[in-house]
C-alpha cells in the first residue's frame, strides 16, 4: 500500500519512506562532517556525514537534498544523485538517495540542526568514523561513496 504520512509516523510504524542526503565536499576534496543538535529527536549529538532529510510528496532525492542544504546550512548548491540503497540501520527502514554536492561555503548553519561542523580529509574522516559517535548510516554512506567513486562505470 502507498500513502502519504509524516516521517515520524513512518518511523513509528516501521514503514518505508525516502530520504535524500548530500555528501558535501569543498574545493580541496575534504568532506563536511557535522554534529547534530542536542535537541533533535533522532540521534541527538551524533556526528553525521550527510546533510539531508525526508523527501516530500513528489520531491526527488536531489530536490530533498538541495532543500535540506538550504534549511540546515544556509547553503545553495547543485547536487548529483550518486546511488540509492535500502538503509536498515536507523530507527526504521528507508530508501536513501545519496547525492554529491560541491559546497564552496556554508552561509548560516541552523543551530537547531547543526551544533558543530568541520571539513575533514578522507584519512581524518576514516579515523573519526572509528572514534566518534556517528549516525548509524554514516559508515555505510562513506563505504558506498568510496566504492562508487572507485568504479569507472559510475
Amino acid at each position: 500500500m502507498l500513502g502519504v504520512v509524516s516521517r515520524s509516523e513512518a518511523v513509528r510504524e516501521g514503514w518505508l519512506h525516502r530520504v535524500g542526503v548530500a555528501v558535501c565536499r569543498d574545493g580541496h576534496g575534504r568532506y563536511l562532517v557535522h554534529r547534530r543538535a542536542a535537541q533533535l529527536s533522532r540521534f541527538p549529538g551524533h556526528h553525521e556525514l550527510g546533510i539531508g532529510g525526508a523527501a516530500g510528496v513528489g520531491e526527488s532525492y536531489e530536490q530533498a537534498a538541495v532543500r535540506e542544504l538550504s534549511e540546515e546550512l544556509g547553503a545553495g548548491a547543485s547536487v548529483c544523485l550518486r546511488f540509492t540503497f535500502l538503509n536498515c540501520r536507523g530507527l526504521s527502514p528507508y530508501w536513501l538517495g545519496v547525492c554529491d554536492a560541491l559546497l564552496p561555503e556554508i552561509v548560516a548553519p541552523d543551530p537547531g540542526e547543526v551544533a558543530w561542523y568541520a571539513w575533514l580529509t578522507e584519512s581524518e574522516l576514516r579515523r573519526a568514523l572509528g572514534q566518534w559517535t556517528f549516525t548509524p548510516e554514516s559508515q555505510e554512506i562513506f563505504d558506498r561513496y568510496l566504492a562508487c567513486r572507485a568504479d569507472p562505470a559510475s
